[in-house]
């Protein structure tokens, strides 16, 4: 695999299993530094050991995002201690795993922890790291969107919501951060083959049937597209929200 992430460093958030995990074997493959995160140290531990032993570098680092400004904090710090100081690349994928469930039955503390981890950690994991990138005039941030961001669906307006929110930062800090040297764009996947998605296939058989690929999209399809955007070769993508969708958005 080209390495074109030699001597660069990566924090992926979210990363101890699914596609935040597969996200942090690909940059690792291609040569980043990454630091795996998330608030199962088991998973991510073992995370962090398979990228070492498929000769890889990788750390993993705990945090618990829903616990708010603190634990944000304290990831950014230990992260900059882990990687020497200077961060390279942001992938701002945490989210909450929710049910479908229609809005009169969401409660308030499901609808506060879908939000601190979607949208206010991304948020304040970007003012905590990206203003040193600007300062030296290189860097890039990949948030991770969906195509529930851009289309409605039932029982999913909490999701949908966080999501939107995802895309509007996206564009939002792109203007404040790309005329400093710091790309901001978004992946916004369609159904994939996470462990959740694998185990209700049959649930999502109609609706892949719709799409132009006919399928659910592969871990490694949704992380291909984040390190293209992470790449050099994407040095004039700003802003943009790129869907892995097979599909589904264009028809």
């Amino acid at each position: 695999m080209e390495r074109r992430f030699d001597g660069r460093t990566a924090l992926v958030t979210g990363s101890t299993s699914g596609i935040g995990a597969q996200v942090a074997r690909t940059l690792a493959a291609q040569g980043a530094l990454v630091v795996v995160s998330g608030r199962r140290v088991e998973r991510g531990e073992a995370v962090a050991e398979e990228i070492e032993a498929a000769g890889g570098r990788a750390v993993f680092v705990p945090a618990d995002l829903a616990a708010g400004g603190a634990a944000v904090r304290g990831l950014a710090d230990a992260t900059l201690a882990a990687v020497g100081g200077r961060l390279d690349i942001l992938v701002n994928n945490a989210a909450l795993l929710l049910e479908p469930r229609p809005t009169a039955e969401v409660d308030e503390a499901t609808l506060d922890a879908a939000y601190a981890v979607s949208v206010k950690s991304a948020f304040q994991l970007t003012g905590a790291l990206v203003p040193a990138m600007a300062e030296r005039g290189s860097g890039v941030v990949i948030n991770m969107g969906s195509i529930s961001g851009t289309s409605g669906w039932a029982d999913s307006a909490l999701y949908s919501m966080t999501k939107a929110a995802v895309h509007s930062l996206t564009k939002s800090w792109a203007a404040e951060y790309g005329p400093r040297g710091v790309r901001v764009n978004a992946v916004a996947p369609g159904p994939t083959a996470t462990a959740e998605n694998i185990a209700h296939a049959d649930q999502l058989a109609p609706l892949l049937a719709t799409t132009p690929s006919g399928r659910l999209g592969r871990l490694d399809e949704v992380a291909a597209a984040v390190a293209f955007l992470a790449c050099d070769e994407a040095s004039h993508i700003h802003g943009a929200i790129l869907p892995v969708d097979g599909g589904f958005t264009a028809v």
